[in-house]
């Protein structure tokens, strides 16, 4: 029996992640969205691709949750996007009903699913599902790490002009301006960064960095990344699916790891059948712990002005 992926919300994220789980046929896909007749459109459209690309995934796109019933993983990628005159605290607190509404209704169809959040703000919305869903630490975690370090491999690549399947890297701590890119454990081949480009260079692409989701917003002017996130979600569809034990940063909720206590923040997990099976620590220089101590602060003003 194949596997049963529901992806919530059919915007560009959310379709672009059900196409590439039908292409890897990681299993059956459900679509969901509020938005009738959109849904159902792309699934179906995604469906008759299949005898070309060569995939038998069957797809669904719906607007009922009773679809939903019985998937193994859920990614909830529904959410709006800050428009003008918005505040931060506007957009935070439309999300968390968004994200508190799919999360209530696939749990109640799905209970014993792992459940995968892209919304953002990404570690905020991950507490919003933790608590409504009632789901262990294991089941519940955020995409954001994956993104970040892929952008990270990428800007690396680009600089040494070298393949980015050379490239590995580690990006912690929030989704945001304060993510902590981290030079000393980013590598080529095994080499470290730090021997290959200068500090000034190497300042510059961890920037860059941290703006890569607002510099593809700026070329775009009415919309945001959505290939590579996707891309990034279903890496991690496809480490528990097939038990690969990927280790990858993930926003996880702590418990005392990294000294930090009850708050969603992204370092290296792996990833496996059950969810999120291990919390890796590695070692940090004082000036490393300080920068993701401050991540960790900026995420838990969010959850303090959710009042959870």
């Amino acid at each position: 029996m194949r596997s049963k992926i529901t992806v919530v919300g059919a915007g560009n994220v959310g379709a672009t992640l059900a196409q590439r789980l039908a292409d890897k046929e990681m299993g059956d896909v459900v679509l969901i969205d509020i938005l009738e007749g959109v849904p159902q459109g792309k699934g179906l459209d995604m469906l008759e691709s299949g005898p070309i690309a060569g995939y038998d995934s069957h797809i669904i796109g719906t607007n009922d949750y009773k679809d939903t019933a019985g998937s193994d993983i859920v990614v909830i990628t529904a959410g709006v996007a800050r428009k003008p005159g918005m505040s931060r605290d506007d957009l935070l607190k439309t999300n968390m009903n968004i994200v508190g509404e799919c999360t209530k209704r696939v749990v109640e169809h799905s209970p014993q699913c792992i459940l995968i959040i892209v919304s953002n703000p990404l570690d905020a919305m991950c507490h919003v599902a933790k608590k409504l869903s009632g789901f262990p630490r294991e089941r519940v975690f955020g995409m954001a790490g994956v993104l970040d370090t892929a952008r990270f491999r990428t800007f690396i690549a680009l600089e040494l002009k070298v393949s980015v399947e050379s490239v590995n890297a580690f990006v912690l701590g929030g989704h945001g301006d304060t993510m902590v890119p981290l030079p000393r454990y980013s590598t080529v081949a095994g080499i470290p960064i730090t021997e290959l480009l200068t500090q000034e260079q190497i300042d510059r692409l961890v920037k860059r960095t941290r703006d890569g989701g607002i510099e593809i917003v700026n070329y775009l002017k009415t919309g945001s990344a959505y290939y590579a996130p996707s891309a990034a979600a279903a890496e991690m569809v496809e480490s528990i699916l097939k038990d690969k034990k990927k280790v990858l940063p993930c926003a996880v909720h702590l418990q005392g790891e990294y000294g930090i206590h009850d708050l969603f923040v992204g370092v290296p997990v792996k990833l496996g059948a059950k969810g999120v099976e291990q919390v890796i620590e590695i070692k940090l220089t004082p000036d490393e712990k300080a920068a993701l101590e401050r991540s960790a602060n900026s995420v838990r003003e969010l959850v303090k002005v959710m009042s959870l």
